[in-house]
């Protein structure tokens, strides 16, 4: 079963195409990486995912519902965390959560369970403006956990994070399929930021899905193509590259065509 599948969505903004009909199928339980360089069109697909931007065309169902007839129930079985999470800065950790449990009408006792979670429980009565960089991405985390939903969106969760830092979050990530019977839908720009937390991942680029599948179909497709295969970050670049190397052919095609049109039109115009 999967709990998150689109077919064929697509985003465009006055003529730019941000997202150009991808069909994901992310499986039930599973952490599913969604990658690509930075505007590949990543946080573009979550917005769309939580009803913060409506899609051009295609559709998408989360949990077998519908968007956007359910978005309403869609929103209540997700979790996320897109961008840099906003807190209020003179609020402590505890109380920033309170107020989203509240807006979710969930049980005091869930502030105390995400607090938990991420780690953040000695630190809870401190205020947030007093927090560092990877405090605040386990705040915005914590966020998105509260009630335990089954979906979790997040997208760039270690972003600015240390070393240190990026291995707890990734650690956290990998564990709660297991412990919460969830599906975590999570975005980075680099294939080894989550090569270690994902059972599946998409590779996103221009707007277009260029490959959907497991770490080891990857590799199999990538040595098909004649793809360095030792190393995970070298086949992410080189399919990346290879696909810009087309889409520059294919602009120049293009530009050469258009060009000889333009010509073509004069000289009638000349007659």
């Amino acid at each position: 079963m999967n709990m998150i599948e689109t077919k064929k969505l697509a985003k465009t903004y006055s003529g730019f195409t941000a997202v150009n009909g991808i069909s994901l199928h992310v499986p039930k339980g599973s952490v599913y990486g969604f990658v690509g360089p930075n505007g590949a069109g990543k946080s573009t697909t979550m917005k769309m995912f939580l009803g913060l931007t409506r899609p051009t065309a295609g559709s998408f169902t989360i949990n077998n519902m519908q968007y956007p007839q359910d978005r309403v129930k869609i929103l209540r079985n997700v979790g996320s965390f897109i961008e840099a999470p906003a807190f209020y800065g003179n609020l402590t950790g505890e109380e920033n959560l309170d107020i989203i449990r509240r807006i979710l009408r969930l049980p005091k006792s869930s502030v105390t369970d995400a607090l938990e979670l991420v780690g953040l429980t000695e630190h809870r009565r401190r205020l947030a403006k007093k927090y560092s960089l990877g405090m605040k991405q386990r705040l915005g985390l914590a966020g998105a956990l509260l009630g335990r939903p089954p979906i979790l969106i997040l997208d760039e969760p270690t972003n600015g994070l240390d070393p240190v830092g990026i291995h707890e979050i990734r650690m956290l990530i990998r564990s709660l399929p297991e412990k919460f019977d969830c599906t975590v839908f999570v975005s980075s720009h680099l294939l080894s930021e989550i090569e270690l937390m994902a059972d599946n991942i998409g590779i996103l680029n221009h707007g277009r899905l260029l490959f959907e599948g497991t770490l080891e179909e990857l590799k199999e497709d990538a040595a098909m193509k004649g793809y360095p295969t030792d190393n995970l970050e070298d086949m992410f670049l080189a399919l990346i590259e290879d696909d810009n190397s087309r889409k520059g052919s294919n602009r120049k095609n293009n530009s050469k065509r258009d060009s000889r049109k333009t010509e073509s039109s004069r000289k009638g115009g000349a007659r």
